[in-house]
C-alpha cells in the first residue's frame, strides 16, 4: 500500500508521489498545453466536481474529480485555473492528493491507516539525539510537547529513545493513533494525514495539526530541528533546499484540504 500512496499520477502515467521527483519528471518530458478557458467547480451526486469549461475533470484512473466540500473542489479548480500556457503537475499539490484519494486510498483505507500507525511506531519526536547539548535543548523544546499531546489528548504514551536503536512503543499507545484515526472519515481526510505524517516522519505531529493542537507551520518546524540544527552549523545546500520546498508545498496542501473538511 506505501507503493501505490507514493505513486500518483500526473494524468499520463505514473506520477511518483515524492513532488521533487515529481518536479524532475516534469522537466524531462514534454507538459501538455492548457486546453481549457476556465476551470470551475459544479454541483455533482457526491457534492462538488471540478470542471474545465463545464466538462468534469477526470482522475488518471478515469474517476470523476468530485469532493463533498464546496471550498475543498474549489482548491483543486485553483491550482487548474493557476496554470499558464502548459499544465505542470508538479504545481498542484492538491490536485495529486485529491488523485490519490480517489484512485488508491479510497481502495482500501484500513491499510493506509495501519501505515500511518507504522510511523507512530517509530515516531521522529521519540528518537533524542545524545549530544550536542544545544541540538538536545531543541529537541526536546520542540517535540516534549508533541508527546505531552499525545498523552493528554490520545491517551497514549511513548517510549523515547537516543539515537537510532529502535524503541519497542506500547501497543496501546499505537492503537490509541488508530482509534483517533476514525474521526477523520474518508479518503480525504486519511490523504491529508497520511501525507503530513510522511513527509515530516510523524504520526503525531499529523495529530496534532489535524486535531488543533499545534498549527501547519509549528508542525513543519518541529519535524526539521535536526535538519535546522544542521544547517546552523554546515550552511544550507541548494539542492537540499528545493527538496525541501517540495516537501513543505505537499505538507501545506494537506493542511488545507484537510481544513476545507472540517464540519462546519
Amino acid at each position: 500500500m506505501r507503493d501505490l500512496l507514493k505513486n500518483g499520477n500526473h494524468g499520463d502515467g505514473e506520477q511518483p508521489h515524492d513532488p521533487e521527483t515529481a518536479a524532475r519528471a516534469s522537466a524531462r518530458r514534454k507538459l501538455p498545453k492548457r486546453f481549457y478557458k476556465k476551470a470551475g467547480i459544479d454541483r455533482s451526486a457526491e457534492g462538488f466536481a471540478v470542471v474545465l469549461d463545464g466538462r468534469p475533470v477526470r482522475t488518471p484512473a478515469r474517476q470523476i474529480v468530485e469532493l463533498p466540500r464546496e471550498d475543498s473542489a474549489k482548491l483543486v479548480a485553483n491550482e487548474f485555473e493557476a496554470q499558464a500556457t502548459h499544465i505542470d503537475p508538479a504545481t498542484m499539490p492538491v490536485t495529486r492528493l485529491v488523485n490519490t484519494a480517489i484512485d488508491g486510498i479510497a481502495n482500501d483505507m484500513q491499510a493506509v491507516a495501519e501505515d500511518i500507525m507504522r510511523f507512530a511506531a517509530s515516531d521522529l519526536v521519540c528518537y533524542r539525539a545524545d549530544g550536542p547539548e544545544s541540538l538536545v535543548n531543541l529537541q526536546n523544546e520542540q517535540w516534549d510537547p508533541v508527546l505531552d499531546f499525545a498523552r493528554s489528548s490520545l491517551n497514549a504514551r511513548f517510549i523515547l529513545a537516543e539515537g537510532v536503536v529502535h524503541a519497542e512503543q506500547p501497543r496501546e499507545a499505537i492503537g490509541a493513533v488508530g482509534i483517533h484515526l476514525q474521526r477523520f472519515p474518508g479518503p480525504f481526510r486519511l490523504a491529508a494525514i497520511h501525507t503530513m505524517t510522511s513527509v515530516t516522519g510523524s504520526a503525531l505531529l499529523a495529530l496534532a495539526v489535524a486535531m488543533g493542537a499545534i498549527n501547519a507551520e509549528e508542525a513543519w518546524t518541529a519535524a526539521h530541528v535536526d535538519e535546522d540544527w544542521n544547517i546552523s552549523q554546515w550552511g544550507d545546500d541548494e539542492e537540499a533546499l528545493q527538496r525541501r520546498a517540495f516537501r513543505k508545498s505537499d505538507m501545506m496542501a494537506a493542511v488545507a484540504l484537510l481544513e476545507t473538511l472540517e464540519e462546519q
